[in-house]
């Protein structure tokens, strides 16, 4: 799947002046990657996109036109999914959800006045997408000799290797298959430093130490096919598949400071998935399987009625339409459910710590941060006590309006459901503008890989 992350890569080659003279030297590593910059973009076409969010409850479409370094939101659309469709972030009906996601196309297709944007962006979630980061550093045996091409391709070689192992050695661990195919979704190259001062292109460098941090994200190629199969009964043409804690986590880092970072915890309708941001990237997601629908069937049970009749009580008790003895009866309710879920929060956050100073923010997304339950259970929780804080975390509910490089001129975008695929949305910004030399090398080494 990652060649077609690189395509868009590629297809919007932008050449960077300071980097001619080793660019020109590169031509054998490029020229089958990229087409020529004087055959792209020259017809002028507008650079249209789709983000699509298949989540467990809802299917989500946003189109968008990019227009340098922000996205223009020309039209929504939402879809319900059916129970038998999507269980926990996974798809389990391919042709179902297909149906639902067309629906959701079709709605945004309409409010964009019938533009069509083929080329899609897919999100993708659940207990089995493994998203970590990575430090390999060496000493090099002579630092005036400047660091090259090859030497960095080698580091970045070697990070890669150390993630995919340990991908799949966790997802061995928790389905008790030691020999699932794992497939890379994305990766992002960090941060590079030089004798400790970070640096944006290490090619030209003298220095005795190097590190490179990389963060990539893996996922089960049974559910990376089933989102490619979607998107071809959609007729679709995939230009990635992103780990949605990861785009959460970079669309939303810009309102945390690059310093101390931040944690983003999304509440889909199958999954709760936490993204770790410190020092301006992203180090780890973690993903558990209880979300929205949880607390649905939890009311379904208990009060012994169908789960659409539940669904309106969970949402009417979440705007705070109930009053008086129903309140408390919901509200004892969920307890147990939102009790597990902060139990499972805190302990998916300290293995995100891994013994260093957490962030002092904290950001919910999501459908099912409107639950005011979970907000509390966060509020109230001893933070400073049980995790390596300094200080209690701010809560903050994220809403559209701080997606950075997003203009919905036509006010489409106002619930928190509206985050993630905003997010998807933002990929395509990134990816039209990415173009670096750390990126040129990572997909050198990713098509090396083949993975």
């Amino acid at each position: 799947m990652k060649n077609l992350f690189q395509s868009l890569r590629g297809l919007f080659t932008k050449g960077q002046e300071e980097n001619a003279e080793y660019y020109d030297q590169q031509d054998d590593y490029d020229e089958d990657m990229a087409p020529d910059e004087e055959e792209v973009g020259a017809s002028g076409e507008r650079q249209l996109f789709t983000a699509l969010d298949i989540g467990t409850a809802y299917a989500k479409a946003i189109i968008v036109e990019v227009h340098g370094d922000y996205a223009e939101v020309l039209g929504v659309g939402r879809h319900a999914q059916s129970y038998s469709h999507m269980s926990d972030g996974f798809v389990t009906d391919i042709s179902g959800v297909i149906a639902n996601c067309n629906e959701a196309l079709i709605k945004a297709e309409q409010a964009a006045g019938g533009i069509v944007a083929p080329s899609a962006i897919i999100g993708i979630a659940g207990e089995l997408v493994k998203g970590s980061s990575t430090t390999v550093s060496r000493q090099r045996p002579k630092p005036a000799t400047p660091i090259s091409p090859e030497e960095l391709d080698t580091m970045i070689t070697n990070a890669q290797q150390k993630l995919l192992k340990a991908s799949k050695e966790r997802i061995a661990a928790e389905t008790g298959y030691p020999n699932i195919d794992v497939r890379l979704t994305n990766a992002a190259v960090i941060s590079v430093r030089i004798d400790g001062q970070l640096v944006s292109n290490p090619i030209g460098f003298r220095g005795r130490y190097i590190s490179l941090t990389l963060f990539s994200a893996f996922a089960p190629l049974t559910q990376l096919g089933a989102l490619e199969t979607v998107a071809q009964g959609l007729d679709l043409t995939l230009i990635a598949i992103v780990a949605e804690p990861y785009a959460l986590a970079r669309c939303l880092s810009t309102n945390a400071s690059a310093d101390s970072g931040a944690i983003f915890i999304d509440i889909g309708g199958g999954t709760t998935d936490i993204a770790l941001v410190r020092q301006g990237g992203i180090e780890e997601t973690r993903m558990f399987a209880l979300g929205g629908r949880t607390f649905t069937r939890r009311i379904a049970t208990s009060k012994g009625i169908s789960i659409k009749d539940a669904e309106r009580l969970k949402i009417s008790y979440s705007k705070g339409e109930m009053k008086g003895n129903s309140r408390d009866e919901i509200q004892a309710i969920l307890e147990p459910e939102c009790q597990t879920w902060m139990d499972s929060v805190e302990l998916l956050i300290e293995e995100l710590a891994k013994g260093e100073l957490l962030p002092p923010a904290i950001y919910m997304v999501g459908g099912g941060s409107a639950l005011v339950d979970l907000r509390q259970k966060l509020e109230s929780f001893p933070w400073v006590d049980r995790l390596p804080f300094s200080r209690p975390p701010i809560i903050r509910t994220v809403l559209p309006d701080m997606v950075g490089s997003m203009n919905d001129p036509e006010g489409m975008l106002s619930d928190i459901q509206d985050i993630t695929p905003m997010a998807l949305a933002y990929q395509a910004v990134e990816l039209q503008n990415e173009n670096s030399v750390l990126e040129r090398a990572l997909d050198r080494v990713i098509n090396a890989m083949h993975i």
